[in-house]
């Protein structure tokens, strides 16, 4: 089974990214003559199919006159004696409102088709959030979760009545307006079932109630979204699907490999669920603290790169289960994008310690405090300035870099510093040279070092602080880059989708081809000259393997920046600072090469 990596989620892309910095300042360190001598769970279970009945085309039948109108899950139970309630045939019912348009079945009650109206897919066509390949074997959307697979099968394939909403009137079989709600009964000698659904006009929740009793007493059935989203159809988008739950403050995120299939996580939730790297299904119980979530992992087969191909990859596909296992469950679905707006106008009641609403399910990782401003920066600039994200990630990409001036000039003075003390460095290492580690005289070298440090005031780590400061802007940026949904398949110039890698792979040319010139202007106080050649190579030629495949519209940020930095340093090196730098590079060469 081949392996995809999720680029959004560590560890990965950022953690190697973060380890080739600092590997790279390792090796700059190492080279410096003044600091050369002080080296002094389980695993997954075969899951049980979740049975999903795919309906065969029947004409739809009328539903019978004995229905009740309005039946919630508080009601009391139906025993044995209770009359039978079946519909005779198969129906749909379509529901629409500003942001989704839905497609139920009678058959097991469960969603047929999610279309979310305002995206669409890399087709070009209405983007459809049930994913066919995957629900035609572990079940469709809203279908029923029990731990009795027999029970599960019936539940999810048995024809349920659907009385006709108050309010709202059939245009066939298709309703005209969004009602209020919606219902499906079934019930016979031992089983009694509810389920109801009730809709906004212009938001992605829906509520849901559901209640299952087999001979009068209630049964753990939990709703469910059990297979993935149908966005994704290649591996790698596959591999951004995790598991997400709530409370309070205290947000989880569980990836593939950390999630067993029909595992069971107790709650309390204020809102658990399943997502891919731009789209969410979460569950909000009304009582979280009796809520629980069952986990879901299957395996299903894909064409290679999402293509036309007969070369199959298996695919991981996720999916969850949450409700309470004492009965009836009432919540509320969000099934939509993973876009700040949308997520901070689903108000969350009772979350203490943290902002009451969705906003936690996208990941801004370790360092969202810098990462949520600048995305919000970003979409301002796009809003009120220029509405194009390419040239928005440009402008933003200026001001950045103009504001982090300053820490180049610090970089480049402390740079000529420790040059400057350099040969006194070498003359007090070399009369301790005889010396070893354990010689307690070997500590009157570190004194004499530090005095001298002192003297001229030079900082050890200043070359490298302004870097270090600049780093976290750095995976601040691709980290936000990578989860805004507002990137996806927005297109600048000859980049059609700044989500997705460079079709024509120019920005990571351009990214190797900048760090090259970057490297070569840049003075490396204090590396040898052999040694600054090699890694002037060796660092463009590895970011310029690993961003081959990165979203556009990070490597645009990062070739943006560097192509900012080469005109600021070439400024920098003509003046008296950069000059004397400079000659102290070419003379330190000279008595190399002597």
């Amino acid at each position: 089974m081949a392996e995809f990596q999720n680029p959004q989620q560590e560890p990965g892309t950022e953690r190697r990214l973060l380890l080739v910095f600092a590997l790279t300042f390792l090796v700059i360190m190492l080279f410096q003559p003044l600091l050369k001598k002080f080296a002094p769970q389980p695993p997954p279970a075969k899951s049980e199919s979740a049975a999903g009945v795919r309906p065969t085309a029947q004409p739809a039948a009328a539903i019978p006159a004995q229905t009740s109108a309005s039946v919630a899950p508080s009601a009391s139970r139906q025993t044995s004696a209770s009359p039978t309630l079946v519909a005779t045939a198969e129906s749909e019912t379509v529901i629409e409102n500003d942001v989704y348009r839905i497609v139920f079945t009678n058959r097991g009650g469960w969603v047929k088709s999610w279309v979310l109206k305002k995206y669409t897919d890399d087709r070009g066509k209405p983007l459809e959030l049930v994913n066919v390949t995957a629900a035609e074997k572990y079940g469709y959307p809203l279908s029923f979760w029990t731990y009795d697979e027999t029970l599960r099968n019936k539940l999810n394939s048995v024809l349920y009545v659907t009385p006709a909403p108050d309010g709202a009137r059939k245009d066939g079989d298709r309703l005209a307006a969004p009602p209020p709600e919606i219902q499906f009964l079934y019930s016979d000698n031992d089983l009694s079932v509810r389920k109801i659904f009730k809709f906004d006009r212009n938001t992605y929740v829906v509520g849901v109630q559901t209640a299952v009793e087999v001979r009068g007493s209630p049964v753990t059935a939990l709703p469910m979204w059990p297979a993935g989203f149908g966005a994704d159809t290649t591996g790698s988008q596959y591999a951004t699907g995790q598991i997400m739950y709530q409370y309070d403050d205290k947000v989880e995120r569980l990836a593939i490999k950390k999630i067993s299939g029909n595992g069971t996580l107790q709650g309390p939730f204020h809102w658990a669920g399943v997502s891919d790297q731009y789209f969410a299904a979460v569950f909000l119980p009304q009582d979280p603290k009796s809520a629980a979530m069952v986990t879901l992992r299957n395996a299903i087969e894909i064409p290679h790169g999402g293509s036309d191909t007969k070369q199959l990859d298996k695919v991981d596909v996720l999916g969850a289960a949450v409700g309470s296992l004492k009965g009836a469950t009432d919540a509320r679905l969000y099934v939509g994008p993973k876009a700040l707006a949308e997520l901070e106008s689903v108000r969350v009641p009772g979350i203490t310690g943290a902002e009451p609403d969705l906003r936690a399910i996208v990941d801004f990782g370790w360092l969202g405090i810098i990462a949520r401003p600048l995305f919000l920066w970003l979409k301002w600039m796009y809003s009120h300035i220029i509405p194009n994200w390419g040239w928005a990630i440009l402008l933003q990409t200026l001001i950045i870099n103009v504001a982090l001036l300053p820490l180049r000039l610090t970089q480049m003075k402390s740079m000529l510093k420790m040059q400057r003390v350099a040969p006194q460095i070498k003359s007090i290492q070399e009369k301790y040279k005889k010396y070893t580690l354990r010689d307690p005289r070997k500590a009157e070298m570190n004194e004499e070092i530090s005095a001298l440090y002192k003297k001229e005031g030079v900082n050890p780590a200043g070359g490298c602080l302004p870097l270090l400061i600049q780093m976290p802007f750095f995976f601040s940026y691709y980290r936000m880059l990578n989860v805004a949904m507002d990137l996806r398949q927005a297109p600048w110039l000859w980049v059609r989708d700044l989500s997705a890698p460079d079709p024509w792979h120019i920005i990571p040319i351009a990214i190797i081809v900048t760090m090259l010139v970057m490297q070569r202007m840049t003075p490396q106080a204090g590396m040898d000259p052999a040694q600054q050649k090699m890694m002037n190579i060796m660092m463009p030629g590895m970011f310029g393997l690993m961003s081959w495949n990165m979203a556009a519209g990070v490597g645009l940020y990062w070739s943006a920046g560097q192509m900012i930095g080469i005109v600021q340093q070439s400024v920098m090196n003509r003046t008296s600072l950069g000059r004397e730098m400079r000659e102290m590079m070419e003379k330190r060469a000279r008595k190399k090469e002597k």
